[in-house]
């Protein structure tokens, strides 16, 4: 099993860097406090202990919990006597480094230095976890009962997610008084190290290869009609996810498999950790049992005569060294549950040797070897058309060169090819027999823009369908990567990733209304990998004066999502459309996202218009 938390550096160090950073509090008065201390003293009423930094003596209670694998070895132990401040947690996490001596139900006497751990690091902006390390532990007796645990239900995690950071601390909610009737993330941290229980709960994030899944205790809170829930807006938090991770080792007890709308049914007892991947997450002592609910992979109806599907599909890095399973399984994906669209626009579609660093750019064999699985899987003999390229110039796993690829099924739509460019060459916009046409087709949308710095550049390309022209852009904006987590000490969070995502939006919204300046009623289809919500800054830049339309908003709310990420079903894959495609149907297809067992982490989204 991994560790929750990747450790780096010196304790010592961290608690330091903090204080100097201000990011942590000093301590206080509370190490003036007369008699032993407490944990509920270490922990104090706000997210950094007052006692930071100090070394404190014979802290008593009892053990909760033991972590003995990963990076993270250690256990929770917790105060039987608890003071009368909601605020104070009872419990606090050992680290010791190495497989703990103690058991559950062990009453101990613990020595050491409180120290404040930030997963990830100070510039990860997440929150800190409080914490006792190089102790010195004395076992007082065995067998004794763990403390009660604390129920967490929709009753009693707050709607408010979070507070407003303090201006004066650089919008860090790290001095603020914790309100843990106020806010859903200040009840959580009111409770962090302590003994914690929910009840039969609805998963909302599948099982991952970490052996984790999520859950909610709030079922109504934004679900949907599959069991997931919804994230509609930066305001509006989905309070009730927790992280389930186990405590009881894989060879005694297997992780169990779960997906999306499965229920958890029965006690889940631990103690609440917070990590690096997910933040608050019940350590589980006793885990309840996954009850299959059915969750079934959609199945999109197939385009009529006259209609153009269009469809888009993040692969996840596909390479022919991946096993043919892997291919023949993403090829079933698109002829049976996407139904054959006429155009496919992948992403993340690697050179012809993957990962391997050696310069090749080419994904000839990828595609072969894709394509091939499409046909033998029943479909269509797809062509493709692409552009590679410069060797790793455009993100991604390096030496993979990861690009977008358009597949099309030449019985039914036709590639205008237009002195293809190459990776260096941007394609523009011309009148041609008073229709708007490409230079380059395939082409770059200005691949010079720095906007396109270390990441993927668009690719246009020129298709017929009925004798009319349809011009699709294929794009895989920058990843979120070096953002801060909802659960940031920052709040809002820092939201880094969105500035070069800006600035693409920008080209590319640029781009479609050099169309429509030629064409005012050209079909112009805008897909792909966005990587931002369809509320997003990112979505408005894309859309504005009107260029594009989000297909997406056509759908309800409850069914706007294409990923699950920390529980929450998200938009980032997108099609957007031009204003002539005024009346088209959309679909959003969940065969990935909400399963344990995953072709890709993306869901495919498919458009059916006439042109």
């Amino acid at each position: 099993m991994s560790s929750s938390i990747a450790r780096t550096g010196a304790f010592a160090s961290v608690v330091t860097a903090a204080l100097a950073a201000g990011l942590l509090a000093g301590p206080a008065s509370a190490a003036d406090t007369p008699g032993p201390v407490r944990i509920h003293d270490i922990q104090g009423t706000t997210r950094t202990s007052p006692l930071v930094g100090k070394q404190v003596t014979d802290v008593e209670g009892v053990v909760t919990g033991v972590r003995a694998y990963g990076s993270s070895r250690g256990f929770w132990f917790q105060d039987t006597q608890a003071d009368a401040d909601p605020a104070t947690s009872e419990g606090v996490f050992v680290y010791t480094g190495s497989n703990p001596t103690v058991a559950v139900g062990d009453a101990v006497k613990v020595s050491g230095t409180v120290t404040e751990f930030v997963p990830g690091g100070l510039a990860s902006g997440n929150q800190s976890l409080t914490q006792l390390s190089k102790p010195a532990v004395t076992v007082v007796s065995s067998g004794n009962p763990v403390p009660a645990p604390v129920t967490i239900t929709a009753r009693t995690v707050p709607s408010r997610y979070a507070p407003e950071g303090d201006p004066a601390n650089g919008g860090s909610v790290n001095g603020l008084a914790l309100r843990p009737r106020a806010y859903a993330l200040d009840y959580y941290e009111s409770l962090e190290g302590m003994n914690v229980r929910i009840g039969t709960s609805r998963v909302v994030g599948a099982t991952d290869p970490y052996s984790e899944l999520w859950v909610t205790v709030k079922p109504g809170e934004h679900d949907n009609r599959r069991g997931g829930t919804v994230y509609g807006s930066y305001g509006s938090q989905n309070t009730g996810r927790l992280q389930v991770q186990s405590l009881i080792p894989l060879a005694q007890q297997p992780f169990p498999k779960a997906n999306v709308g499965d229920v958890l049914r029965g006690a889940t007892e631990g103690p609440l950790d917070f990590n690096q991947f997910g933040g608050y997450t019940i350590t589980a002592r006793t885990l309840g049992t996954v009850q299959d609910e059915g969750l079934e992979r959609e199945v999109t109806r197939p385009q009529r005569r006259g209609e153009l599907a269009v469809a888009t599909y993040n692969v996840e890095n596909l390479d022919p060294s991946d096993p043919q399973e892997k291919f023949d399984a993403l090829a079933k994906a698109v002829v049976e549950n996407l139904s054959s669209p006429d155009v496919v626009a992948l992403e993340e579609i690697q050179d012809d040797n993957g990962a391997k660093n050696d310069g090749t750019v080419s994904a000839t064999q990828t595609l072969t070897k894709f394509t091939a699985a499409i046909t033998a899987a029943g479909g269509p003999a797809y062509q493709w058309r692409s552009v590679d390229p410069e060797n790793n110039k455009d993100g991604g796993e390096p030496g993979g060169n990861i690009r977008q690829v358009f597949l099309f099924n030449p019985e039914r739509v036709s590639f205008t090819d237009r002195a293809p460019g190459d990776a260096a060459t941007a394609t523009g916009v011309v009148k041609e027999k008073g229709r708007a046409a490409l230079t380059h087709s395939p082409g770059r949308i200005d691949p010079a823009n720095a906007a396109w710095t270390n990441s993927r550049k668009p690719l246009a390309g020129e298709f017929v369908f009925r004798g009319r022209t349809v011009l699709v852009v294929a794009n895989h904006f920058a990843s979120k990567g070096g953002d801060e987590s909802i659960t940031s000490h920052h709040q809002p969070p820092a939201r880094v990733s969105e500035t070069q995502r800006l600035l693409q939006a920008q080209a590319v919204n640029g781009f479609v209304k050099d169309v429509l300046k030629v064409q005012r009623d050209a079909d112009v289809v805008v897909l792909g990998d966005i990587n931002d919500f369809e509320f997003s800054g990112t979505t408005k830049a894309l859309t504005d004066g009107r260029a594009l339309y989000p297909a997406v908003k056509s759908l309800p709310r409850s069914e706007r999502y294409s990923y699950v990420y920390q529980g929450n079903s998200q938009v980032l894959d997108q099609i957007l459309t031009s204003p002539s495609i005024d009346d088209f149907d959309y679909d959003s297809v969940h065969i990935n996202a909400e399963f344990a067992d995953q072709n890709s982490d993306h869901d495919p989204q498919v458009l059916r218009f006439r042109p």
